[in-house]
């Protein structure tokens, strides 16, 4: 009779090595990386950063009816656009632009999405329809308010709404004083934008943990302004700081309205469309007008760092 002992314990055998080891370099999950996201890059670049390096190369030679550099000037043409009146006095006009529209449009959104979080039925439905308009484009939108609302006739929808209180017809898109085509330059923008930012302030909002507000009320905070100064709104610093720097850059970059309500005027006349007229105008100056693209891209880039600055985006402590 044979004795077992522990050693002639039958081992299992080691597994096997998988033959497919681990992928690297442009296989498996590198060669799907570039797959996807190539395209994109390619695409980034050549209709991009290349035209932006071109501009920026482009300001420092003449270039007149055409892209392509002639004769090496220096600054010339920035100083060129920096003696404008006219481009100056469109950044000066709106960076007050800016200022008001930024916060009301904010105020807006926010107080939209305030509503519709605290709605008790057919939420989706307030939802869909204030962001609605952000999927009609400003050159539609700014026809409908030119030739049906502010058209500037006893048959424009404004003019027969003020009619019912005795109130004269107004000239709407002329230069009169006041200036009114910034009440129509105003509303069409905020009509086209709130619903989006909405869209940006509500989702925040989900994210509230209800716990903060369940500690509030049992530490004696009222609802209502006391909940939304002390919790709400600083939960929402994050966002509120994303919606702002959004703001301000399409706040500078505002073209199609103001191009097709207020036609070829030379007053209330944005940087860009200001851009438009010395590059595609008479004289077709490709070099000052990719001096004055830098000259304003610059200028956004310093008022989003300050405001970024001041509501302390970037320093890892937005939602604190």
């Amino acid at each position: 009779m044979s004795t077992t002992t522990t050693r002639d314990v039958a081992r299992p055998a080691p597994a096997k090595a998988s033959k497919a080891g681990p992928r690297r370099g442009l296989r498996g999950t590198t060669l799907n990386f570039w797959l996807f996201t190539g395209p994109f890059l390619l695409g980034l670049v050549i209709f991009v950063y290349v035209p932006i390096g071109w501009s920026v190369w482009l300001s420092f030679f003449e270039a007149r009816y055409t892209v392509t550099p002639s004769k090496f000037i220096g600054l010339d043409n920035y100083r060129q656009m920096l003696t404008n009146g006219a481009f100056v006095d469109a950044l000066v006009t709106f960076t007050v632009f800016a200022a008001i529209i930024v916060p009301v449009t904010w105020a807006l959104s926010l107080g939209l999405a305030l509503m519709v979080h605290r709605l008790r039925f057919m939420k989706a439905f307030f939802r869909s329809v204030f962001f609605l308009p952000t999927a009609c484009s400003f050159v539609a939108a700014s026809l409908i308010w030119k030739m049906s609302i502010f058209s500037g006739v006893r048959f424009g929808l404004a003019n027969t709404v003020l009619g019912w209180f005795g109130v004269e017809n107004i000239a709407w898109l002329a230069d009169p004083d006041p200036p009114w085509y910034w009440l129509v330059i105003v509303t069409v923008r905020l009509w086209l934008q709130a619903g989006f930012y909405m869209i940006l302030f509500l989702a925040a909002l989900q994210n509230i943990p209800p716990e903060l507000y369940e500690a509030a009320a049992i530490d004696g905070a009222e609802p209502g302004w006391q909940t939304f100064r002390h919790i709400t709104l600083p939960q929402l610093r994050a966002t509120s700081t994303a919606v702002i720097l959004l703001l301000l850059v399409a706040a500078y970059q505002a073209f199609d309205e103001f191009f097709n309500l207020l036609s070829k005027t030379t007053w209330g006349r944005p940087p860009l469309v200001e851009l438009y007229y010395t590059a595609l105008g008479e004289n077709q100056d490709y070099g000052a007008g990719s001096a004055g693209a830098v000259v304003l891209t610059l200028l956004i880039c310093v008022v989003t760092l300050l405001q970024g600055r001041l509501m302390g985006f970037g320093r890892g402590d937005e939602s604190k």
